[in-house]
């Protein structure tokens, strides 16, 4: 009882940050309403976690509450003591890359064989629909050149964990989602490349090669590593079974701190 209270009181705590927050801005204190607006995220976060239908958006809150922190705060994530944060971008990538790799195993992969028709209908819509997307909204949108490559970027990657997520919460065939991210992050070093330098190379240079290499650096080492250590060593070391969805959740979130802050003038 006593916690179900707490979590009321978190929620009447977000609602009277927000009713303030939106005060400020109205009355032209965009600048000093921050901390408000933080920490109506931060209690909006916790008050979710006392409902069972809430609960799942908890994260979510906390994203946004980290990007406002760095909104109105960039200076703090930008560099420490000279040292620019920007450069545990790659690191953290790679860290994420690797639980997603241990919470993975050959049997996820199988699943083609399974249901061959909806895997390959579920690739061709991933690199066709969504690479086509990010291309007319970068044409419609006249950005410069940067930032629409970085749209039709956007629309070239594969999805992530996240819509397995999202494809359980909506009760569709997580086996099937779970397949199709496996198969489209596999195939991602070298069709997602390929796609950018056809559909962004009006805007940008894109050197395929590199392009390739780094993903391959950054996503199919590290998930081949975790496969590895599923495989020898999954249930022998629990503790980093427990931990390592924290350290991934956690590695999302700072590294869309730090690239908020940094763009935070853009």
């Amino acid at each position: 009882m006593k916690q179900t209270n707490a979590y009321k009181i978190a929620l009447g705590l977000a609602a009277l940050c927000l009713v303030v927050g939106l005060a400020m801005v109205a009355s032209g204190n965009l600048e000093q309403a921050g901390p408000f607006f933080i920490t109506f995220f931060i209690a909006l976060a916790i008050g979710f976690r006392g409902f069972d239908h809430l609960k799942g958006f908890s994260y979510t809150v906390m994203i946004f509450a980290a990007v406002t922190t760095a909104m109105y705060y960039p200076d703090y994530f930008v560099e420490v003591g000279g040292f620019q944060l920007a450069v545990l971008i790659t690191p953290l990538i790679q860290l994420i890359m690797f639980g997603m790799g241990t919470s993975m195993s050959i049997k996820d992969f199988l699943g083609v064989a399974k249901m061959p028709k909806g895997v390959i209908i579920g690739i061709l819509c991933q690199f066709s629909i969504m690479p086509l997307v990010g291309f007319t909204l970068a044409n419609l949108s006249e950005f410069p050149p940067e930032i629409a490559a970085g749209i039709i970027l956007i629309g070239c990657s594969p999805s992530g964990m996240a819509s397995n997520v999202m494809a359980y919460l909506a009760k569709a065939n997580l086996a099937l989602s779970i397949t199709i991210t496996a198969m489209t992050t596999l195939l991602a070093p070298f069709i997602t490349p390929l796609l950018m330098g056809l559909l962004a190379g009006a805007f940008i240079e894109i050197n395929v090669l590199d392009m390739m290499w780094d993903i391959v650096k950054m996503v199919i080492i590290p998930i081949g590593a975790g496969l590895l250590f599923n495989k020898l060593l999954s249930g022998r070391a629990k503790w980093l079974d427990d931990v390592m969805p924290l350290v991934s959740m956690f590695g999302i979130a700072f590294i869309i701190v730090i690239i908020t802050a940094a763009g935070r003038g853009s």
